[in-house]
């Protein structure tokens, strides 16, 4: 049903900054659960931050609390998320993704969702 493209992925140094875009199509991103997800190679796709609908609540992972912020642009209908102080352990392919869950629980689990953008690769090196 609706759409999400990723965009802002690329190669940084250590302790740079990036910003991820998620633009949705077909239903409006702020009526929705989103959140932010990454994949790392032989890893299992972890959840990174998410916010339910209407910005109620609000969910960061301990390993990027303080250093990501995840945001909307309302007009734009666009998912953001800014990543500071980057490391090598932050290298992986970041998906963003949506539900029509009204929960305020700003829930972070992969299974929990059922639309998905195709991802985009942020990878740090030196």
């Amino acid at each position: 049903q609706g759409q999400l493209v990723e965009s802002g992925g690329g190669v940084v140094q250590p302790g740079g900054s990036l910003r991820l875009s998620c633009v949705a199509s077909r239903f409006a991103v702020d009526y929705y659960r989103v959140g932010w997800f990454r994949q790392a190679p032989g890893k299992e796709r972890e959840g990174v931050s998410c916010v339910s609908s209407r910005d109620r609540n609000t969910y960061y992972a301990d390993s990027v609390k303080g250093r990501f912020f995840i945001s909307k642009d309302i007009a734009k209908n666009t998912l953001y998320l800014q990543m500071n102080s980057l490391t090598s352990e932050d290298t992986a392919v970041y998906y963003c993704a949506a539900s029509a869950s009204m929960d305020p629980s700003p829930r972070c689990g992969s299974k929990e969702y059922n639309i998905w953008g195709q991802g985009t690769q942020v990878t740090v090196s030196s």
